[in-house]
């Protein structure tokens, strides 16, 4: 008999971001794959998720859970509380806490582990909690889901996971939303940046040191300073924090246009990332590198690195550098100077974006459900 599932959904932030596009995937496929599902969130999100999942049991938590502090506490003990309410035979957990007392399977998805490689590469106000959360799901949770093959042998070797316990789930691409533009929908998100036709090379990202955007700003400097009509630099996305980017754009030559748009909804991205003349994701490390698959996916060329999983999404289909500045200098210039290997990779990338879907993300965590009930059952 299938498990009934309780998929924790409180911490998925207001503007969604690679989480709020993880869980929104995963439950639609889930509920289109039958799977018996409750759903915990926040009250904003409860017509959202009732909509994605109509068969699904949708518990609001309280409106305190908004507030990160308030919404941790509640998962110690609310949580398990809507586990027994719903019948649920085990929780899945779409980040890195998880209850000390859950009263049954617990499953958790532990996106990437750089923190541990790389400490000095996040936020040292939230390093030091984080770390204790994940080691703490990599110990206690029944089961773990990551994202790559990458990270999860990054979990054994930094945190010495049990790779018996590990599944790897690869995340999807909504085809549908990200999808090969239009010419009026390139156009559109041309006008809303005030290029107006003007060529440009895109980011999309939180600004973190591990993203790597003050290098990719130096890099498109050295790229682009002779052109007569260079290609602008747009750096879309919200959130984060790196002291160096700041630092990198007070060198941009005057006559280099730098774009900050903000946050991009959803809707512009395939215009975004299909209208650029290439995808710059030069990061230092990721889970999975979700980016790169939603842009390959709007048939754009990438240029990424090979750190960590980026080779299992990526493949042949993207363009690679290091990730030091004269490296993705030497990159971009070779993309924008070729216009026939862009549209080859451009090709190549939306080919290789439709082996990745929602659905087989789905079967590969319903795997893991199943998993981690019947160690439960059985332990030892």
């Amino acid at each position: 008999m299938a498990p009934r599932i309780l998929l924790d959904a409180t911490a998925v932030p207001a503007d969604r971001g690679a989480l709020g596009r993880y869980v929104d995937g995963l439950l639609r496929a889930l509920h289109e794959l039958g799977a018996d599902l409750a759903v915990a969130c926040q009250r904003a999100d409860e017509e959202r998720y009732g909509t994605l999942a109509p068969q699904a049991q949708i518990v609001k938590g309280p409106a305190a859970l908004a507030h990160r502090a308030t919404r941790l506490s509640w998962e110690q003990s609310g949580l398990p509380y809507v586990a027994r309410q719903v019948n649920a035979d085990v929780i899945h957990l779409p980040t890195y806490t998880i209850p000390i007392q859950a009263g049954r399977p617990t499953v958790v998805t532990i996106h990437d582990v750089t923190l541990f490689a790389e400490p000095e590469v996040h936020d040292p106000v939230r390093t030091t909690y984080i770390k204790s959360a994940t080691r703490t799901a990599a110990r206690r949770a029944t089961r773990l889901i990551a994202p790559s093959r990458a990270t999860r042998d990054e979990l054994v070797r930094l945190l010495g996971a049990d790779p018996a316990c590990i599944d790897v789930a690869y995340h999807g691409v909504d085809h549908e939303v990200f999808h090969r533009p239009s010419a009026d929908e390139v156009k559109r998100v041309s006008d809303r940046l005030g290029l107006h036709g003007h060529p440009y090379v895109a980011y999309l990202g939180a600004l973190e040191p591990r993203k790597n955007v003050p290098n990719l700003i130096r890099g498109w400097v050295r790229a682009c300073s002779d052109y007569p009509d260079p290609p602008a630099l747009v750096l879309a996305g919200s959130g984060g924090w790196d002291d160096e980017v700041d630092a990198a754009l007070s060198t941009v030559p005057l006559e280099l246009n730098v774009v900050r748009p903000g946050y991009l909804p959803w809707p512009a991205l395939p215009g975004f990332f299909g209208g650029a003349l290439a995808v710059a994701l030069p990061s230092r490390g990721e889970g999975f590198g979700l980016p790169v698959l939603e842009a390959m996916s709007c048939g754009a060329p990438v240029l990424t690195t090979r750190r960590g999983p980026l080779p299992e999404v990526g493949g042949d289909a993207v363009a690679y550098t290091e990730p030091d500045a004269s490296s993705i200098a030497a990159a971009l210039e070779a993309l924008i100077e070729d216009p026939d290997r862009r549209a080859a990779l451009a090709d190549a990338a939306y080919e290789r974006s439709q082996g990745f879907s929602w659905h087989a993300s789905a079967e590969a965590h319903l795997m893991s459900y199943e998993r981690a009930v019947a160690k439960y059952a059985t332990p030892g």
